[in-house]
């Protein structure tokens, strides 16, 4: 088996570019706290889930927001079949449009917000993790959450977390035999331990997650 490679951006720090990454990722993980380890071997392979970056993945962010990964899928279905996916698209369609793929009004006012901001996606992939959250955040109805994986998945960041996450939360719960669901600052603190690889300990928390609960954890 060739060794793992690593792949860098000068200024994004570790990219996550091919399922090796990952594996190399989760060995580390797993040498560093058996629990990992654990979950590893109920999960089973973990997937890249690399995502292409741009206007489409941010609004398909969007309309992950608070609803089922089911009903995101259906609304982002709607969406792709009218036509109304990219910025130019967004720009130009009414609120009935867009009401009629299955947009609520607040998700509406966040995607034109999204389409008027007009973001230079390719100069996020040079940016610290921590400035490309400050520049989505910047956008009616794009939060921490959002921007996080945002950068996780669609720029192939290995070190961001996404701490606010109810799925992420309940996880460490079950896997680090927690007393309570631990908040979003008390897991970040967690994480801070799992670095530079935290996302992919996001990775596995999801998939333990959807084996301990029967239940999807991110779209």
């Amino acid at each position: 088996m060739p060794p793992f490679v690593t792949i860098c951006a000068p200024t994004a720090g570790r990219i996550i570019c091919t399922d090796a990454c990952v594996d190399e990722g989760a060995a580390w993980l797993a040498d560093h706290d058996p629990r990992f380890a654990m979950a590893l071997a109920q999960c089973g392979p973990l997937p890249l889930r690399r995502k292409p970056d741009g206007f489409g993945q941010l609004l398909s962010a969007i309309v992950s927001q608070q609803v089922s990964v089911a009903s995101a899928n259906a609304i982002w279905k709607r969406l792709s079949e009218a036509q109304l996916t990219t910025q130019s698209q967004i720009m130009a369609a009414t609120e009935e449009d867009l009401r009629a793929a299955g947009l609520s009004r607040q998700k509406i006012k966040y995607s034109r917000a999204l389409a008027q901001e007009d973001i230079g996606f390719e100069a996020l992939r040079d940016l610290p993790t921590q400035e490309v959250i400050q520049v989505l955040t910047k956008v009616t109805g794009v939060g921490v959450w959002t921007a996080e994986i945002y950068a996780m998945f669609s720029l192939g960041r290995a070190d961001v977390f996404a701490p606010g996450d109810l799925a992420l939360q309940e996880a460490a719960k079950a896997l680090f035999d927690l007393p309570e669901r631990p908040k979003e600052r008390e897991l970040g603190q967690l994480a801070e331990a799992w670095s530079p690889w935290r996302s992919v300990a996001a990775r596995i928390l999801w998939a333990y997650y959807h084996v301990a609960k029967d239940r999807e954890g991110i779209r």
